[in-house]
Formats: C-alpha cells, structure tokens, sequence
C-alpha cells in the first residue's frame, strides 16, 4: 500500500479550505440571535430552535454523508452537501416566520454534515501516513477553528451596514464556490488488506459490540452540548449580562466598544485560542493514550464553566474564559476520529466517526434548545451553564475505562 509521507498535500489543503468557510458560516448563526428576534418579535426559544435543528440535522446527516462518501466517493458527498447548505440559506433569508428558519435548518444542517468534519476528516486520514495521520487531523480541525475566528466577527461586520437577509445570500455563495477547489482532492484509499476485506455490516457490528464505542458516543454528548450552546448563545449572553465596557479602557481602543461586540468577538477568540490547543491535541495523540487526553479536556472544561458563571461577568472574564475554552474546544476532534481510526481502520472511519458524531449533536441540540427554552422561563442562563458543568464531569470519567487496544475480528 503506498502511503504519502508528506505532511502537507493537496488533500489536506482543499481539505483546509472546504472547514474553513464551512465553519464560518456555521459558527456566525449566534450573531444572528438578536438581528433575528428583533425583527420579527420572536421570543428567544425561536431562533434557539432553528440553531438547535440545524445541529440535529447536522448530527443525523454525518453518518449518512459519511456512507455516502464511502459509496459514490468524497468529492461527490461534498458537492451534495454544499448544495444542500447553500440552499438552506438562500430560503432563510426569504423567511419571515419561525416555522420556515426551523424547516429550512435542517438543510443547513445536512450541508454542514456534507462539507464538515465527518467526510473532511476520512479523506484527509486517508491521505495521510500513519505517522503524520494524528496531525494531519489535528490540522484539519484547526482550520475549523479558523472559521470560526472569521465567522462572527465578519457576520458582525456585515450586518453594521447591510441586512441580515442579504449577508445570508453572500454566505451561500461564499458555500458554493467550494466546489471549484474539489479536482485538487483526490485521496488514494489507504486501508490495510484486513479492513478491505470487512464489509461495512462488519465492522458496524464489531464497533457496536465494542463497549469502548459506546463509552466514545456517550462521552462525545457533553462537547456537543457545551460548544452548541455556547456557539449559539454566547453573543447574546456577553451582549446582555457582560459588564460595561470602559471608555478609554483597552478594549475601546481597540474598538471594541459595546458588549454586542464583544460577545462577537468572544467567538472568534475561542477559535483563535483552538488552533493552537488543537494542534497540541494532534501532537499529544500520537504521544499519549487519546482517552487520558480527552478525560482531560473535559474535566479542564468543567473547571473552566464553573470558574466563570461563580465569577461576576466581566469583558476581563470574557475574554479569559474564551482563551481557556478556546484552547480545548475542538481538541477533542483530532482525538476522537484518531481513536476510531485506531480502534476499527480507515475504510470505514467515515460512517463510524459519523455515529459518534451523531451523539455529538444530540448534545448540540439540547445545548442550543434548553439555552432558548430556559433563558425565556428564567431571564438568564445559569440553569444552562450549571447543566454543562455536570455532564462535563461526566464525560471526563467515562472515557477512563476505554480500551484502545484494537478489537480482533471474531472467527470466520
């Protein structure tokens, strides 16, 4: 089997490109919470509810882009996908009522899952040697981050001075121009001879009966649920319950002067503070047992929520917490599809990490709804932010008993 030594390759920069604007558009929905609300006059579960079908749909479609790209070839699966996202925004932008935002998310959502992590990250594994996968995933992952330091900040900018309607056009277009970047990626099918002999029924059934598949399903909930809610309702939740801004302070003079801002800002800050903690994330899995590294993550994670909400709402503690989050928020990416790929090969990683995806968004969904659905009961988010706290833990000590030893194929 020839395999690529380099680490850089025409795979893993198309790759790159495609994360980047996917996830810009993805990771601006929050900004658009009050443009949105206030228009219309919708309560704040509204356009939560979109937000939070959008990550359903998102979850329900990895698995089955992930097959798709497995049956009829990447290049394919993303066309579709970016198809499927550019259209989603177009209708959006005609919507006038919360029902249409909700319908039309779940196209958004099967655009994302078709452009996203879960087709991404198989093609570039696959074109990536065995030495170089752990990073090369890790790379990948960091350019998502990139998107998301673009996203807001650029949704921000773009709605000071045209509305919301047309930036969503400009974004859908922004979605299909990826496809002209699709003839450079062309990734050889790097499977060993025992994983070409599997069907995909197989090894289904081999990780299905693993309980370290379970245990990563399980445990891949809580991410989703804390980057769901705080990608969708942490501009909001700086804009309103963030400390004013002080006049000559340094924020100011960066111009930084309204806690709308800030709370835009604080998003691309999170993806900023990423692209490094997910590069040592790609490092350290190929030098440490992934399941310590993520038990890890997730307890820093839970330390970093509580220490926040305890803590009066600063612009200082905003901008702490995102660096903080930041470093650990999609850390857990390169770690987890490097774990599936480790555990039960590469000919398949793209269905099987879709799975655990799903759980991931699951998470996403629930975040992003009860985010919405508690904030109009109770004024505020504490109730939300205590929820995440507790399933963080959670999913520290479930990744413990993990086995990363590779199950045997049972007997013929």
């Amino acid at each position: 089997m020839q395999q690529s030594v380099r680490l850089f390759n025409p795979v893993l920069i198309v790759g790159c490109i495609i994360i980047t604007v996917s996830f810009a558009v993805r990771a601006s929905f929050g900004v658009f919470q009050i443009p949105i609300a206030d228009e219309f006059g919708w309560l704040r579960t509204d356009f939560s509810m979109a937000i939070a079908i959008q990550n359903l749909a998102w979850g329900i479609g990895q698995p089955i882009f992930g097959a798709i790209a497995e049956k009829i070839g990447d290049r394919r699966a993303i066309i579709l996908g970016a198809l499927f996202y550019a259209a989603g925004l177009v209708l959006s932008a005609w919507s006038v009522t919360p029902f249409e935002h909700q319908m039309y998310a779940w196209l958004v959502g099967f655009g994302i899952a078709g452009t996203g992590f879960g087709v991404i990250l198989a093609v570039v594994g696959r074109a990536a040697s065995d030495a170089n996968r752990s990073m090369s995933l890790a790379i990948i992952t960091a350019a998502g981050s990139f998107g998301q330091v673009l996203g807001a900040p650029t949704a921000e900018w773009m709605l000071s001075f045209l509305p919301w309607q047309t930036v969503f056009i400009l974004f859908a277009v922004a979605v299909l121009t990826l496809v002209l970047t699709l003839p450079f990626m062309r990734a050889p099918q790097q499977a060993s001879n025992a994983d070409l002999a599997e069907s995909m029924g197989q090894i289904l059934r081999k990780a299905f009966r693993d309980p370290s598949y379970t245990l990563i399903f399980i445990g891949f909930f809580s991410c989703g649920y804390q980057l769901g809610f705080i990608t969708a309702h942490f501009p909001a939740f700086v804009a309103e319950m963030c400390g004013p801004i002080q006049p000559g302070g340094m924020l100011h003079a960066v111009g930084i002067t309204t806690t709308s801002a800030l709370g835009a800002i604080s998003i691309s800050l999170i993806g900023l503070a990423n692209i490094g903690g997910t590069l040592l994330a790609g490092w350290a899995g190929n030098h440490f047992p992934k399941k310590y590294l993520l038990a890890i993550i997730y307890a820093a994670r839970t330390v970093a929520a509580a220490g926040f909400i305890i803590f009066p709402i600063t612009p200082l503690s905003v901008i702490v917490f995102s660096l903080v989050m930041g470093s650990l928020w999609l850390a857990t990416v390169p770690l987890t599809s490097g774990l599936v790929a480790h555990l039960y090969g590469l000919r398949y990683m793209g269905t099987l990490y879709g799975i655990i995806f799903f759980s991931h968004q699951v998470g996403s969904f629930l975040g992003i709804w009860l985010g919405g659905r508690l904030y109009d009961a109770h004024g505020d988010y504490t109730l939300v932010w205590w929820i995440g706290v507790a399933i963080g833990a959670f999913s520290a000590v479930v990744h413990l008993p993990i086995r990363e030893n590779r199950p045997v194929p049972a007997p013929a």
